[in-house]
Protein backbone atom coordinates (compact mmCIF):
# COMPACT_ATOMS: atom_id res chain seq x y z
CA UNK A 1 0.00 0.00 0.00
CA UNK A 2 2.98 2.34 0.25
CA UNK A 3 3.48 2.41 -3.56
CA UNK A 4 7.23 2.25 -2.98
CA UNK A 5 9.81 -0.50 -3.55
CA UNK A 6 12.97 -0.26 -1.46
CA UNK A 7 16.20 -1.89 -2.62
CA UNK A 8 18.67 -2.28 0.24
CA UNK A 9 22.34 -3.10 -0.31
CA UNK A 10 25.32 -3.05 2.03
CA UNK A 11 26.15 0.63 1.51
CA UNK A 12 22.93 2.17 0.29
CA UNK A 13 19.16 1.88 0.38
CA UNK A 14 17.11 3.30 -2.49
CA UNK A 15 13.35 3.80 -2.74
CA UNK A 16 11.56 3.76 -6.09
CA UNK A 17 7.93 4.62 -6.86
CA UNK A 18 5.89 1.48 -7.51
CA UNK A 19 2.24 2.38 -7.93
CA UNK A 20 0.90 -0.05 -10.53
CA UNK A 21 -1.99 -2.28 -11.49
CA UNK A 22 -1.17 -5.93 -12.07
CA UNK A 23 -3.05 -7.77 -14.80
CA UNK A 24 -2.03 -11.41 -15.22
CA UNK A 25 -3.33 -14.59 -16.83
CA UNK A 26 -2.74 -18.30 -16.47
CA UNK A 27 -4.16 -21.54 -17.82
CA UNK A 28 -6.48 -23.61 -15.62
CA UNK A 29 -4.04 -26.55 -15.74
CA UNK A 30 -0.73 -27.54 -17.43
CA UNK A 31 -2.41 -28.67 -20.68
CA UNK A 32 -4.78 -25.69 -20.66
CA UNK A 33 -8.02 -27.62 -21.20
CA UNK A 34 -9.45 -28.11 -17.70
CA UNK A 35 -13.11 -27.08 -17.90
CA UNK A 36 -12.96 -26.63 -21.69
CA UNK A 37 -16.35 -27.20 -23.34
CA UNK A 38 -14.97 -29.20 -26.30
CA UNK A 39 -11.49 -30.51 -25.45
CA UNK A 40 -10.59 -33.02 -22.80
CA UNK A 41 -8.04 -32.22 -20.10
CA UNK A 42 -5.26 -34.82 -19.82
CA UNK A 43 -3.94 -33.62 -16.45
CA UNK A 44 -4.31 -35.56 -13.22
CA UNK A 45 -5.75 -33.92 -10.11
CA UNK A 46 -2.22 -33.98 -8.64
CA UNK A 47 -0.77 -32.20 -11.70
CA UNK A 48 -3.45 -29.52 -11.56
CA UNK A 49 -2.91 -29.00 -7.82
CA UNK A 50 0.88 -28.80 -8.32
CA UNK A 51 0.35 -26.29 -11.14
CA UNK A 52 -2.02 -24.16 -9.04
CA UNK A 53 0.37 -24.24 -6.08
CA UNK A 54 2.97 -22.38 -8.14
CA UNK A 55 1.10 -19.23 -7.13
CA UNK A 56 1.78 -18.83 -3.45
CA UNK A 57 -1.13 -18.09 -1.13
CA UNK A 58 0.40 -14.80 0.10
CA UNK A 59 0.85 -13.57 -3.49
CA UNK A 60 -2.66 -14.60 -4.49
CA UNK A 61 -4.01 -12.93 -1.36
CA UNK A 62 -2.65 -9.59 -2.61
CA UNK A 63 -4.52 -9.83 -5.93
CA UNK A 64 -7.92 -8.22 -5.34
CA UNK A 65 -9.77 -9.66 -8.31
CA UNK A 66 -9.24 -13.06 -9.93
CA UNK A 67 -11.69 -14.55 -12.38
CA UNK A 68 -12.02 -17.72 -14.38
CA UNK A 69 -12.80 -16.95 -18.00
CA UNK A 70 -14.14 -20.10 -19.64
CA UNK A 71 -13.22 -20.98 -23.19
CA UNK A 72 -15.90 -20.34 -25.77
CA UNK A 73 -17.21 -23.09 -28.02
CA UNK A 74 -16.33 -22.61 -31.68
CA UNK A 75 -20.01 -21.91 -32.49
CA UNK A 76 -20.03 -19.10 -29.92
CA UNK A 77 -17.00 -17.53 -31.58
CA UNK A 78 -18.81 -17.47 -34.91
CA UNK A 79 -22.10 -16.06 -33.57
CA UNK A 80 -22.95 -12.42 -33.80
CA UNK A 81 -22.28 -10.80 -30.46
CA UNK A 82 -25.26 -10.22 -28.22
CA UNK A 83 -26.19 -6.60 -27.66
CA UNK A 84 -24.06 -5.28 -24.83
CA UNK A 85 -23.56 -2.05 -22.98
CA UNK A 86 -21.51 0.34 -25.09
CA UNK A 87 -17.97 1.31 -24.18
CA UNK A 88 -19.12 4.91 -23.89
CA UNK A 89 -21.78 3.99 -21.32
CA UNK A 90 -19.28 1.93 -19.33
CA UNK A 91 -16.77 4.78 -19.47
CA UNK A 92 -19.37 7.26 -18.21
CA UNK A 93 -20.20 4.98 -15.27
CA UNK A 94 -16.50 4.59 -14.40
CA UNK A 95 -15.93 8.35 -14.60
CA UNK A 96 -18.89 8.93 -12.23
CA UNK A 97 -17.53 6.32 -9.81
CA UNK A 98 -14.06 7.92 -9.88
CA UNK A 99 -15.60 11.36 -9.24
CA UNK A 100 -17.52 9.88 -6.30
CA UNK A 101 -14.28 8.47 -4.89
CA UNK A 102 -12.43 11.77 -5.33
CA UNK A 103 -15.21 13.52 -3.40
CA UNK A 104 -15.29 10.82 -0.72
CA UNK A 105 -11.56 11.01 -0.07
CA UNK A 106 -11.11 14.78 0.03
CA UNK A 107 -8.50 15.42 2.72
CA UNK A 108 -7.61 11.71 3.02
CA UNK A 109 -4.47 11.69 0.80
CA UNK A 110 -5.89 8.85 -1.31
CA UNK A 111 -7.99 8.94 -4.45
CA UNK A 112 -9.46 5.45 -4.96
CA UNK A 113 -11.13 2.73 -2.93
CA UNK A 114 -8.24 0.34 -3.54
CA UNK A 115 -5.86 2.60 -1.59
CA UNK A 116 -7.93 2.65 1.61
CA UNK A 117 -6.18 1.66 4.82
CA UNK A 118 -8.14 -0.43 7.39
CA UNK A 119 -9.28 2.67 9.33
CA UNK A 120 -10.62 4.21 6.11
CA UNK A 121 -12.39 0.95 5.24
CA UNK A 122 -14.20 1.16 8.59
CA UNK A 123 -15.03 4.83 8.02
CA UNK A 124 -16.22 4.70 4.40
CA UNK A 125 -17.53 1.14 4.02
CA UNK A 126 -20.21 0.61 6.62
CA UNK A 127 -22.07 -2.65 6.11
CA UNK A 128 -25.67 -3.44 6.98
CA UNK A 129 -26.52 -6.72 8.75
CA UNK A 130 -27.27 -8.78 5.59
CA UNK A 131 -23.93 -7.66 4.10
CA UNK A 132 -22.06 -8.52 7.30
CA UNK A 133 -23.72 -11.94 7.43
CA UNK A 134 -22.85 -12.71 3.80
CA UNK A 135 -19.25 -11.56 4.24
CA UNK A 136 -18.88 -13.63 7.43
CA UNK A 137 -20.16 -16.73 5.61
CA UNK A 138 -17.72 -16.19 2.73
CA UNK A 139 -14.76 -15.73 5.07
CA UNK A 140 -15.62 -18.88 7.03
CA UNK A 141 -16.39 -21.09 4.00
CA UNK A 142 -13.41 -19.95 1.94
CA UNK A 143 -10.94 -19.54 4.82
CA UNK A 144 -10.12 -15.99 3.76
CA UNK A 145 -7.45 -13.86 5.41
CA UNK A 146 -7.91 -10.41 6.94
CA UNK A 147 -6.31 -8.97 3.79
CA UNK A 148 -8.86 -10.75 1.56
CA UNK A 149 -11.64 -9.59 3.91
CA UNK A 150 -10.59 -5.93 3.46
CA UNK A 151 -10.14 -6.46 -0.28
CA UNK A 152 -13.68 -7.79 -0.65
CA UNK A 153 -15.05 -4.76 1.18
CA UNK A 154 -13.04 -2.35 -1.00
CA UNK A 155 -14.15 -4.08 -4.20
CA UNK A 156 -17.77 -4.09 -2.99
CA UNK A 157 -17.44 -0.34 -2.29
CA UNK A 158 -16.37 0.10 -5.93
CA UNK A 159 -19.22 -2.10 -7.17
CA UNK A 160 -21.68 0.10 -5.24
CA UNK A 161 -19.99 3.23 -6.65
CA UNK A 162 -20.40 1.86 -10.19
CA UNK A 163 -24.11 1.35 -9.46
CA UNK A 164 -24.27 4.93 -8.15
CA UNK A 165 -25.17 3.85 -4.61
CA UNK A 166 -23.90 5.32 -1.35
CA UNK A 167 -24.61 2.16 0.67
CA UNK A 168 -22.84 -1.15 0.14
CA UNK A 169 -25.52 -3.82 -0.17
CA UNK A 170 -25.36 -7.61 0.16
CA UNK A 171 -25.43 -7.90 -3.64
CA UNK A 172 -22.24 -5.80 -3.82
CA UNK A 173 -20.56 -8.11 -1.30
CA UNK A 174 -21.76 -11.15 -3.29
CA UNK A 175 -20.30 -9.72 -6.52
CA UNK A 176 -16.97 -8.94 -4.82
CA UNK A 177 -16.81 -12.45 -3.34
CA UNK A 178 -17.47 -13.80 -6.84
CA UNK A 179 -14.30 -12.05 -7.98
CA UNK A 180 -12.22 -14.29 -5.67
CA UNK A 181 -12.46 -17.45 -7.83
CA UNK A 182 -8.90 -18.62 -7.10
CA UNK A 183 -9.64 -18.61 -3.38
CA UNK A 184 -12.59 -20.93 -4.08
CA UNK A 185 -10.45 -23.35 -6.10
CA UNK A 186 -7.90 -23.63 -3.31
CA UNK A 187 -10.47 -24.43 -0.57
Amino acid sequence: QDAVVTIARAQVSLAFPANFMLVAAMNPCPCGFSGHPEKECVCSVFQIQKYMNKISGPLLDRIDIHLEVPALKSAELLEDALPAESSGAIRARVVRARETQLERFKGEKIYTNSRMKPAQVKKFCRLDEPSKKLLKQAVERMGLSARAFDSIIKVSRTVADLRGCDMIEARDIAEAVGYRSMDKRLV
